[in-house]
């Protein structure tokens, strides 16, 4: 491409955008992937190279050159330039598509680029209240084009903010000076009337009551017309997880009242999925757990769900038996308030760990309010009764607690984050009834992520955990609810459970304050192929909070990871730094699906 007097960023712009030059790219590229390569020594012969392209084919995409340059040119404020495209020293748009060459030889794109159009006047008229037109859309700045666009359709756009749904475009008047080499761009809008949302007629569903959908939408009839309570109606919809697409927009004609209609069209999910997933570790053995789940229980987007989750399975982890849970959980959305999700749970749960066996039944109920759709807070109250086997004996006890959860979720993808942040926190108090004091249980887990590059293949992941027991002692406390150290959630590379505030006849006793800390260096070293290297490190102590008087303990290693589309599948290898028991294997393996946070 020859392009005399042009800057190295334009010339650059113009070439990116060439469609001559990328199918010249992708023909070299393949014939370079036809040849033998260093690495395939046993490869003697050369692929098949692919044929020169058509000749009326590289007439077509030379023809369509002009066109996409010039795009280029106004894009930068050139509105003279001079484009020439030449095949075999005739201009292209000289060249009959009817009667093309029947071989193409060489072809010289040339393009004179002219001067900068700078804008002698730019308005838009008339505007919202508060609008601010983009930076360079003003009297003296290079006239690109996109500018005048973006122009227009930021006034569109703060006219809708401000309830005027049926904005439009009413006159624009561009006129260009080549002997001042300067734009004159004049656009008016038309705002139309103030509007208000009307009803919400719903299409498309066939199982979902419309009175239900037009509930979980909660589109505020009556009040001023807002793009932003349109977009999230629909985004509570989607959330119910009953529907597999939703449309909402306002309709073509304006009613009475300056009343506007919001149609909305609905592609219903299949109403019942079952799902499942495993992990696996060289001491806490295997894990599976399944799901089976119903989105429309009652013809309102109600959603019951099942899980099994069984663990430790096979484990080689010394007094640590297989662990199993049976849990529902039935939630209804827009109960309430269109924000607002009601919750009925219970699970039956039986562990066999390292330092306890308890057989656990609880049951309760609860709201979730949707604050955001990154901002989730829930409340509820549970009734839990217990059987217990532990160092201090054999024990019953029963308990009301009053959760509070906050959950803040800022990250870019759940499975496989490289930028973000996430807090998950929960407040317990709670009340005995039968052989058990008042307290309180608090739990944080927080995660943050920082991609590195412009492609964000390498990503820096740092968690840190933190909990307290407070009110009953240690043997009178919920064993659930006191803290242990080591194995796949915690410490990697020190054995399950392993560390506690001591022990009783070689039974690990658990403490009531807790802290784990993991760094994580995650590289996609090809394609979908990643590597990891981690540290992580976890403390228990037998305070109701942190304060130094516990014990730590650390373990680090490596891991590859492989991409897929449900999450990475994660291998990792870790091994003891500090603490932990003197016996331990020296050699920790996980396997599973997912990041490890």
């Amino acid at each position: 491409m020859n392009a005399p007097g042009v800057d190295d960023a334009l010339k650059a712009k113009l070439e990116n955008s060439s469609l001559l030059k990328r199918a010249l790219d992708e023909r070299t590229a393949a014939v370079e992937a036809a040849q033998p390569k260093w690495y395939t020594p046993w490869r003697r012969e050369p692929g098949e190279v692919p044929p020169p392209p058509d000749a009326s084919d590289t007439l077509a995409t030379a023809r369509a050159e002009y066109k996409r340059l010039i795009s280029v040119l106004y894009g930068e404020g050139r509105y003279s330039g001079v484009i020439s495209v030449k095949l075999d020293g005739r201009e292209a748009a000289d060249i009959s598509p009817l009667s093309p060459p029947s071989t193409i030889r060489n072809a010289v794109i040339t393009v004179q680029p002219g001067p900068e159009f700078k804008f002698s006047e730019a308005s838009v008229k008339p505007l919202a209240p508060e609008t601010e037109l983009p930076e360079g859309y003003k009297r003296g700045e290079v006239a690109k084009s996109g500018l005048i666009g973006d122009a227009a359709k930021t006034a569109a756009i703060a006219w809708r903010d401000a309830g005027h749904a049926k904005v439009f475009l009413a006159d624009e008047d561009i006129v260009g000076d080549h002997a001042t080499s300067t734009i004159a761009s004049r656009l008016t809008v038309d705002p139309g009337p103030k509007l208000r949302f009307g009803e919400m007629v719903v299409r498309g569903n066939q199982r979902v009551r419309a009175e239900r959908i037009v509930a979980i939408a909660g589109v505020p009839t009556g009040e001023t017309f807002s793009p932003d309570e349109l977009n999230d109606a629909a985004e509570r919809l989607r959330r119910s997880g009953a529907f597999r697409s939703v449309s909402m927009r306002e309709a073509e004609a304006v009613g009475p009242g300056d009343q506007i209609t919001i149609e909305t069209d609905v592609l219903e999910e299949k109403r019942r999925r079952l799902g499942f997933g495993a992990e696996i570790s060289s001491q806490e053995g295997g894990r599976i757990n399944a799901y089976w789940m119903h989105r429309n229980l009652f013809g309102g987007a109600e959603n019951l769900r099942f899980e099994l989750d069984i663990e430790n399975i096979g484990t080689t982890a010394e007094n640590n038996g297989v662990d199993y849970r049976v849990g529902g959980l039935f939630r209804r959305p827009a109960t309430f308030h269109h924000d607002v999700d009601a919750l009925l749970r219970g699970y039956i749960e039986h562990e066999d760990e390292p330092g306890y066996i308890a057989t656990t039944v609880e049951v309760g109920g609860g709201i979730a309010w949707h604050i955001s759709d990154e901002l989730e807070l829930a409340a509820g109250i549970d009734f839990r009764a217990s059987e217990v086997e532990d160092a201090f004996g054999e024990r019953e006890y029963s308990m009301v607690s009053f959760p509070f959860a906050l959950e803040w979720d800022k990250r870019d993808d759940e499975f496989d984050a490289t930028k973000g942040f996430y807090l998950d926190t929960e407040l317990r108090p709670f009340t005995g009834i039968e052989n058990m004091e008042t307290g309180g249980l608090l739990e944080i887990d927080g995660r943050y992520y920082y991609g590195l590059g412009e492609a964000r293949n390498t990503v820096l992941a740092a968690r840190v955990q933190y909990g307290s027991l407070f009110g009953p002692e240690i043997p009178d406390a919920p064993q659930d609810y006191l803290f242990f150290a080591g194995g796949g959630g915690s410490v990697r590379g020190q054995p399950y459970q392993s560390l506690g505030t001591g022990e009783i006849d070689g039974t690990i006793i658990g403490g009531r304050s807790y802290v784990a800390l993991s760094g994580e260096v995650r590289s996609y070293v090809r394609g979908n192929l990643g590597v990891v290297g981690f540290y992580d490190a976890g403390y228990v102590g037998a305070e109701e909070f942190y304060d130094g008087s516990g014990r730590w303990m650390s373990g680090a290693g490596i891991g590859v990871r492989y991409k897929t589309g449900f999450g990475p599948i994660r291998v990792d290898i870790a091994t003891p730094v500090d603490g932990g028991p003197d016996d331990a294997e020296k050699v920790q393996l996980y396997i599973g699906i997912g990041q490890a946070f």
